[in-house]
């Protein structure tokens, strides 16, 4: 069962093109590049599975058809997988937004296709859930600007401490520019959200960059007075977005 018994379905953004992997995604979706021998996507699954996920919908784009014949309908692994195709890929709101029948009134655990952490993450995610409206896992950064820069009370430490304190979110600017406030910790890319994102995300104007942002429509929530609680990942962090990253999560694998 899962930590959190009202969530049962996970919605997996997983269409966007890799460009900045090159010659990796051009010709694969990102989720299944390999590492430790597995698809990325895999790793993820079994983190959801482990956690007491019982439906995935896998929202796919780039290269849909390679990616939903290799993963099929999750018959052998214990989860019913369906797709959800993004065939405009104007950002991680717009494809949420795509699983709001499947989901209907009940709160859904959601995760970036491109992240890599430990499996416990995610079941430390659903248990937070349960003392709020919902929960967003956080990881520390030098400097989150090329993610989502994230805002808590109380602040998390930086840097971050052995006992970190409960905190709620108050606040999440994606990709915050020059002269905005600062902080140490970013949006990991996957938490629980209730059923009211989708009114948020359908309220949404696009971004400087022509895409409607997930984490603006969390903003939202929370200047709304939702409660979503704020969760440190435990252990390493691997946006899979670049050649480096790629290779660090895959010697952070390899090793004993």
């Amino acid at each position: 069962m899962s930590a959190s018994p009202d969530v049962r379905t996970a919605v997996v953004l997983a269409a966007g093109r890799g460009s900045r992997l090159g010659a990796l995604t051009a010709d694969m979706p990102k989720p299944l590049i390999t590492i430790g021998r597995r698809p990325l996507i895999a790793h993820i699954l079994d983190g959801l599975i482990r956690a007491g996920i019982e439906q995935v919908a896998v929202v796919t784009g780039h290269h849909a058809g390679m990616l939903e014949a290799e993963l099929g309908n999750g018959a052998g692994s214990g989860v019913d997988i369906t797709y959800l195709r993004q065939e405009q890929l104007d950002g991680t709101a717009r494809a949420v937004a795509l699983a709001r029948e499947l989901v209907g009134g009940h709160r859904f655990f959601f995760a970036w296709g491109d992240i890599l952490v430990r499996p416990e993450n995610y079941l430390a995610v659903l248990r937070a859930s349960r003392l709020a409206d919902g929960a967003i896992a956080v990881n520390p950064m030098d400097d989150p600007a090329a993610g989502a820069a994230v805002f808590t009370d109380p602040p998390l430490p930086w840097p971050p401490a052995a006992e970190m304190p409960a905190a709620l979110l108050t606040g999440i600017i994606e990709k915050p520019g020059a002269g905005e406030p600062s902080t140490h910790w970013n949006n990991a890319g996957f938490g629980v959200l209730g059923p009211g994102i989708f009114d948020a995300i359908g309220a949404l104007q696009p971004s400087p960059r022509g895409e409607y942002e997930l984490t603006a429509a969390i903003d939202a929530l929370v200047r709304l007075g939702q409660r979503i609680r704020a969760v440190p990942v435990e252990g390493p962090w691997f946006d899979i977005g670049t050649p480096a990253s790629l290779e660090a999560a895959r010697a952070a694998l390899s090793s004993p």
